[in-house]
């Protein structure tokens, strides 16, 4: 089964001027994993998706593909 690829991940990271080395260690991964997640070698494990997600302030959602609003979700009422 292939994996979708992550190309939003990669503009996000662009965007910050940052290299794959930087979000590996936010990920505490080596750059080579992260890498694999960019190119859809690897799926990206939900733990990582909120903490990139949290990062670039925008929902998971938007780092999958879902949709086009990078904007986060307000938080639940749940949660406070």
């Amino acid at each position: 089964m292939n994996e979708i690829k992550l190309e939003r991940l990669k503009g996000l990271r662009e965007d910050k001027d940052l290299r794959q080395e930087d979000i590996a260690k936010i990920l505490n991964i080596t750059q080579s994993a992260y890498s694999y997640y960019e190119l859809g070698n690897r799926q990206v494990p939900a733990d990582a998706l909120i903490i990139l997600a949290k990062f670039y302030n925008v929902s998971v959602d938007y780092i999958l593909g879902l949709t086009d609003v990078r904007k986060p979700y307000p938080k639940s009422i749940l949660t406070k």
